[in-house]
C-alpha cells in the first residue's frame, strides 16, 4: 500500500516547475512538532528571563523599603513625642504599602522569596508595634457586662473569669499586655477586640468553647488553636490566619494565606489573596467572606488586601494528591445555605 504523503512542487533554476515530489506525512509531523517544541522552548526561555528579572527588582526594592522602614522606626525617641508619633504613622504607611507591593508580586516570587518577605513583613509590624507601645501608650479597655448592667469595671481578674449567667451574655475585658493580643480559656462568652487594641498585632485564640469572637480591626497574623463550637469574625489579617484543632465552628475573614489543619465540621466565610491550605481536616466547608462593620474598608488598606481578588475556592488539600479529582475532605457551601448577616455585638459596649 503506497504511503501517504504530500505531493509538493519543485522548481529548477531556470523558474521551470518539475515533478511533484510525495513528502511522507510523518516527515511533515516531525517537522512541525520540531517547530513548535523550538518555539516552546524559545517562550519558556523568554518567560523564565522575565520572571527572574522582576524577582530580582523585588527583592531589590523590597529590602531597600525595609530597610528605610527600620531607620524610622530606630530614629524614634521619648524626646520628641509628636515627631515620633508622626514617624510611627509613616511608618506604618510604609508597611501597608510594602505589604501591598508583596501581595501583587507573588505570582512570580519562588517559595522561598514568599517566607522570606513574609518573616521580613511580621518582624517590621512587630517591631512597629512594640515601638508605639514603648512611646505611645495606650489606654486599657473593658466592657461592661450587658445582662447586668453594672456601672462598675471588672477587674482583670474578674474579666478572665467571668462567665454568662442566666439571661445568658457576658462581654469580657479586651485588656492584655503589651506582648499578648488574644483570648484563651473560656466558655461560652462574647470576646471582642477593638482596632486600637489589635493595632496589626499578632493575635492567639485558644481553648475557647460555644465563644463569639468579633476582632474589630487588622491583626498581622491569627492563630486559632483548639477551639469548639465558636463563631469567630475577624477584619483583614495582614499575613496569615493558622488554624489548628478547630471543631464545629464558623470562622469569617480575609487575609493572605490560611493555613487549617486538624480541623473538623467547621465552615470558613474566607476572602484570601494566595491559597488556602488544608491538612488532616475533614468536613470543612468555604464560603466568600461575608461580614462587614464600619471602617473596614480601611483595614483592607492597612492590611494591604485588595478587595477585589478573593481565591476563596483555590483550596490546596496536602492529604489529597489525586490530580484532577476533588479532595472529599472540602466542599463549597451551598448559597442558600450561607450566612447573610450576623449578631451585631460589641461595639456598643465599648466604655473608656
Amino acid at each position: 500500500m503506497a504511503a501517504l504523503g504530500v505531493d509538493v512542487n519543485v522548481g529548477n533554476d531556470d523558474g521551470e516547475s518539475n515533478a511533484a515530489i510525495k513528502v511522507p506525512e510523518r516527515v511533515l509531523r516531525r517537522d512541525q512538532a520540531r517547530l513548535e517544541e523550538a518555539e516552546r522552548r524559545r517562550n519558556a526561555k523568554e518567560s523564565q528571563t522575565v520572571t527572574e528579572e522582576k524577582s530580582d527588582f523585588f527583592t531589590s526594592t523590597f529590602n531597600d523599603e525595609k530597610t528605610t522602614v527600620e531607620e524610622m522606626l530606630y530614629s524614634c525617641n521619648h524626646n520628641d513625642r509628636d515627631k515620633s508619633q508622626n514617624t510611627l504613622e509613616e511608618a506604618t504607611l510604609k508597611i501597608q504599602q510594602l505589604q501591598k507591593f508583596f501581595n501583587d508580586s507573588m505570582m512570580f516570587l519562588t517559595q522561598y522569596e514568599i517566607r522570606q518577605a513574609q518573616a521580613s513583613l511580621q518582624k517590621l509590624q512587630s517591631s512597629l508595634a512594640e515601638k508605639r507601645d514603648e512611646l505611645l501608650p495606650k489606654k486599657k479597655f473593658a466592657f461592661r457586662s450587658k445582662n447586668t448592667g453594672a456601672s462598675k469595671q471588672p477587674t482583670p481578674d474578674q474579666q478572665t473569669s467571668d462567665k454568662s449567667d442566666a439571661a445568658g451574655t457576658v462581654v469580657v475585658d479586651a485588656a492584655v499586655s503589651v506582648y499578648q493580643c488574644g483570648f484563651s480559656n473560656a466558655d461560652s462568652q462574647v470576646l471582642i477586640k477593638q482596632a486600637e487594641e489589635i493595632q496589626q498585632r499578632d493575635v492567639l485564640l485558644s481553648h475557647l468553647t460555644n465563644c463569639k469572637v468579633r476582632l474589630y480591626g487588622c491583626p498581622s497574623t491569627v492563630h486559632i488553636k483548639n477551639v469548639r463550637g465558636c463563631e469567630i469574625l475577624s477584619g483583614p489579617v495582614s499575613s496569615s490566619v493558622f488554624v489548628d484543632q478547630c471543631t464545629d465552628s464558623t470562622l469569617s475573614f480575609p487575609c493572605q494565606q490560611l493555613r487549617t489543619h486538624n480541623t473538623t465540621a467547621t465552615r470558613i466565610y474566607l476572602h484570601v489573596t494566595s491559597r488556602a491550605i488544608i491538612e488532616d481536616c475533614h468536613g470543612v466547608q468555604f464560603a466568600p467572606f461575608a461580614w462587614s462593620y464600619p471602617g473596614i474598608e480601611d483595614h483592607f488598606k492597612v492590611a494591604g488586601l485588595d478587595p477585589n481578588r478573593n481565591n476563596w475556592r483555590e483550596v490546596d488539600d496536602f492529604n489529597w494528591l489525586a490530580a484532577g479529582t476533588p479532595s472529599p475532605n472540602w466542599t463549597v457551601i451551598p448559597e442558600a445555605e450561607r450566612i447573610c448577616s450576623w449578631d451585631v455585638v460589641g461595639q456598643e459596649s465599648l466604655q473608656l
